[in-house]
């Protein structure tokens, strides 16, 4: 797929825009203050692969924590670019910066008179810390609301956009959300022909993680096939480490992320084991793989092997057990806990092959 040209944006080490990956982003929802929890809730983030994390930061002393939280990050070995959500008072996006913050995310138009905006800017260019800037649904200015939703969230962003190029800061991250899926997808198609600054997709108070599955994966595979995302969060009401997995596996759908395929049968009457918590498993065994590898999970024999030709290794069900299978082949009956055995065996193996094939690809 063709990627809008978009300008690159900065974040601590990661690039947003450009040519750069999709940057996979989430939110902690601790209290900032309480470092123990929001650095315990950071790392769990990291490591299911969050690059980007934003912490709120409601007061003052919530900002005054941010150079703390860093340092235990980096001492934890779980360093990542933090971006300080602020609303309302310049201040806290002063001291954010001030204790070494990666981004702010802040509307200008809330921040008070023009001469506290230009203070975040003057700080934020002398550090070389970028702005993400935009508009939700649920917060449009009134004189806009005579036009369509999805060209008021576009226009409002815009608006904030123009302050801060007014004072020359052009270090920019966009964002445009809506609860509603349409109006996500029409907004950020709107505004990404009119500006080349990167911009964060997402669909806002998605909801609970049936809903926020459905929403998220139409708006974002739409707007991704389109070219028009640079970074993404899914939001998700509760553990935001489920935001991170939902946006690796719809990164990894779209091949647009190397990582495991685990593919399960629908279920029917002949199915002899129970593939949802065998699934599970396999998902569990395979989750830290960063490899492009296809794994079936099926319910019985009669199809599984047709049905899991395709996979590099499957497992399926049979009356006393499981088969175990490698690109197709039955490599022997097990019992469960064996059977699990040999496929992560096949699954090293698999991987090992890959891994081969393109070392030899190099030469």
């Amino acid at each position: 797929m063709n990627r809008r040209n978009s300008r690159p944006v900065k974040v601590g080490n990661i690039v947003i825009g450009g040519n750069a990956p999709i940057v996979i982003q989430s939110m902690t929802n601790t209290d900032t203050k309480d470092i123990e929890k929001t650095v315990k809730q950071i790392k769990a983030l990291v490591e299911a692969g969050c690059e980007v994390v934003r912490v709120s930061l409601p007061d003052i002393d919530s900002a005054r924590k941010v150079g703390i939280i860093k340092e235990r990050l980096r001492q934890e070995n779980a360093d990542v670019p933090l971006v300080g959500d602020i609303h309302f008072d310049y201040r806290i996006a002063l001291e954010a910066i001030n204790q070494g913050i990666d981004k702010i995310r802040i509307n200008p138009g809330n921040i008070g008179d023009e001469s506290k905006v230009v203070e975040v800017v003057k700080a934020a260019k002398e550090r070389g810390i970028p702005l993400r800037v935009g508009a939700n649904s649920g917060s449009l200015p009134k004189d806009l609301e005579h036009l369509p939703k999805s060209q008021a969230l576009a226009e409002s962003a815009l608006r904030e956009v123009r302050i801060l190029e007014k004072h020359g800061f052009y270090d920019i991250v966009i964002s445009v959300k809506s609860s509603d899926v349409v109006e996500t997808i029409e907004a950020n198609r709107h505004i990404a022909k009119l500006v080349d600054y990167p911009l964060h997709v997402g669909v806002t108070e998605a909801g609970t993680i049936y809903n926020s599955l459905i929403k998220s994966s139409v708006a974002l595979g739409v707007l991704i096939l389109d070219g028009i995302v640079d970074t993404l969060r899914i939001s998700i009401a509760g553990d935001p480490v489920n935001e991170v997995i939902a946006a690796k596996k719809l990164l990894t759908a779209l091949h647009l992320r190397r990582g495991p395929n685990v593919v399960a049968c629908p279920t029917c009457a002949r199915t002899v084991f129970d593939v949802e918590s065998v699934a599970l498993e396999v998902e569990k065994l395979v989750a830290h793989i960063q490899e492009d590898i296809t794994i079936s999970v099926l319910g019985c024999v009669v199809n599984g092997i047709g049905e899991g030709k395709d996979a590099d290794v499957g497992i399926a069900g049979v009356k006393d057990g499981v088969v175990v299978f490698y690109k197709g082949e039955i490599m022997g009956t097990y019992k469960f806990d064996e059977g699990l055995i040999k496929l992560k065996e096949l699954v090293a193996q698999a991987l090992e092959e890959k891994k081969g094939i393109e070392r030899g690809q190099e030469v």
